[in-house]
């Protein structure tokens, strides 16, 4: 491994766009890094629910917030809404939206989010 990784979310190793979404990622030699942009309208259940099946979201997300709103609710009921400079760690099993009529910016590092969110088999 490298004692220095730079890397560009300008530049990434890969991008996804599901609906109403756009996810930019990079590897940073095994580290998974994604820059996440949900626009308003964007749910798991509507948006990415239909790629990959299944009764709620099963990535775990580390992360925070750049600008505008997202929440998540957990299938316990948990329910949370995450603005700029909000950290979050997101358990899987929840359903996820943007909230408001602002685009949400989120990045997420070393997750099985940055890892395979949106991503097609």
């Amino acid at each position: 491994m490298a004692s220095i990784v730079k890397k560009s979310f300008d530049n990434p190793d890969e991008v996804r766009t599901p609906d109403k979404a756009k996810v930019s990622v990079c590897d940073l030699d095994g580290v998974a890094a994604a820059k996440l942009e949900i626009q308003p309208g964007w749910s798991w259940e509507s948006c990415v629910k239909p790629m990959v099946g299944g009764e709620s979201c099963q990535a775990r997300h580390v992360g925070t917030v750049i600008s505008g709103q997202m929440a998540a609710k957990h299938n316990d009921g948990t329910e949370q809404v995450f603005g700029p400079g909000d950290v979050y760690v997101i358990e899987p099993g929840h359903n996820g939206w943007c909230v408001g009529n602002e685009p949400c910016i989120a990045f997420e590092f070393n997750s099985t989010a940055a890892k395979t969110y949106a991503k097609a088999d």
